[in-house]
């Protein structure tokens, strides 16, 4: 009878432990659909003329703006794919303000073939999103200068390459003008919300708890034969 007490007690507060952390994964499911919707709502605001001075990576990350200045010839190549069209690049080139600011801009996608097809340069208005990607790990391989292949979105390193401050804007149109480059804006699609899988994983195992539990408790149960 103790052994059934103690296998009682002993399964029960795992029970709950179990159940907890599946609640609790729900619960934060909830929260980051609720900070998703209000990023995608910040993204697609209208924009705001000019860039804040000066910047916040906390309250600026996805701003809205529209910028009057001087797109620059020179472009950075950052290797990606995009589905059903293939390998290609997007293109980053430096944005001189009026106020005499510089910043990376992120033009948007262009096919491999295209890589070294002539665009836009010069006076331009465009619109778009400030973003700090963070696309590089310990894993991501050096860019390739000589070739000018980047293999991810370095803000810090692209501005010291460009004379430009550590910050992108992301285009969400192509400028007047511009036909050459498919637009890449930015959205939460990329922002990972994997809490109905985890909240999933903890009920599963609350399951198999439970179950291996009821066949230890008739395991136990004295047989009336003997």
């Amino acid at each position: 009878m103790r052994r059934v007490i103690f296998l009682l007690i002993i399964s029960g507060a795992g029970l709950a432990v179990l159940i907890g952390l599946g609640t609790w994964q729900l619960q934060r499911k909830a929260w980051k659909e609720g900070i998703l919707d209000t990023i995608e709502e910040r993204i697609a605001g209208d924009a705001a003329a000019g860039l804040p001075a000066p910047l916040d990576p906390e309250t600026d990350k996805y701003r809205p703006v529209r910028l009057q200045g001087v797109i620059g010839p020179q472009e950075l190549h950052v290797l990606t794919s995009i589905k059903d069209v293939g390998p290609g690049f997007r293109v980053i080139s430096p944005f001189g303000l009026e106020d005499g600011r510089r910043v990376l801009i992120d033009r948007g996608f262009v096919p491999v073939k295209d890589k070294q097809a002539a665009r836009l340069t010069g006076p331009a208005v465009i619109e778009g999103n400030i973003h700090w990607p963070q696309e590089t790990d310990s894993y991501t391989p050096a860019p390739d200068l000589a070739g000018n292949i980047w293999y991810a979105r370095d803000a810090d390193r692209m501005a010291d390459h460009l004379d430009t401050e550590a910050v992108m804007v992301v285009l969400r149109a192509s400028p007047e003008g511009e036909a050459a480059l498919r637009p890449v804006p930015v959205s939460a699609s990329g922002i990972p919300n994997d809490h109905l899988q985890y909240a999933i994983t903890w009920f599963s195992l609350a399951f198999f708890w439970a179950a291996m539990t009821i066949y230890f408790l008739r395991r136990s149960r004295p047989n009336p034969k003997s």
